[in-house]
């Protein structure tokens, strides 16, 4: 361990762990990115606040105002939050391969697949019903693949 207040900074951020100079404090860390150590005194950052270093080496520092030497931080990580959501929600397989025995043997009769021994958890007509209509819209191309495929086993079989 070094001096208090110096240590490496267990952030999550790949940014800020490369922006980070271990030779600073925390506080020292943050304020170089423009980020606030102490949320209550935070205050949003305009634009025009935020000043590049050669832009003090060259006109001085204004008295009160606090220098951002390291904006490229701060817009990384912007940038990388206006990016959109990966939709990352997908179904168990236990429920895919479910839902895909009760098609393939029972068509679109809920009850019959309300009666069925693979029904485990005794799902009602409507909620096999419910299940199989997430997987529809999961999964569309592949539910009608699947059930294409079921179609041409039932010409193959006539």
């Amino acid at each position: 361990r070094g001096a208090p207040g110096r240590t490496d900074p267990c952030a999550r951020s790949a940014h800020v762990r490369h922006a980070w100079d271990p030779a600073k404090s925390v506080a020292q860390n943050l304020a170089d990115m423009g980020l606030a150590e102490d949320p209550n005194k935070a205050v949003p950052i305009a634009r025009k606040a935020l000043q590049v270093k050669a832009d003090v080496e060259s006109h001085g520092q204004e008295k009160g105002k606090k220098t951002v030497i390291k904006p490229y931080v701060l817009n990384e990580m912007e940038f990388e939050a206006s990016l959109p959501e990966k939709k990352s929600n997908t179904l168990s397989r236990d429920l895919i391969d479910y839902v895909r025995y009760m098609i393939q043997n029972h068509g679109e009769n809920y009850k019959e697949m309300a009666r069925d021994e693979k029904n485990y958890y005794q799902d009602t007509p409507k909620q096999i019903k419910r299940k199989i209509n997430v997987y529809k819209n999961f999964y569309p191309e592949e539910y009608k693949a699947f059930v294409a495929s079921l179609k041409q086993e039932k010409m193959d079989v006539q």
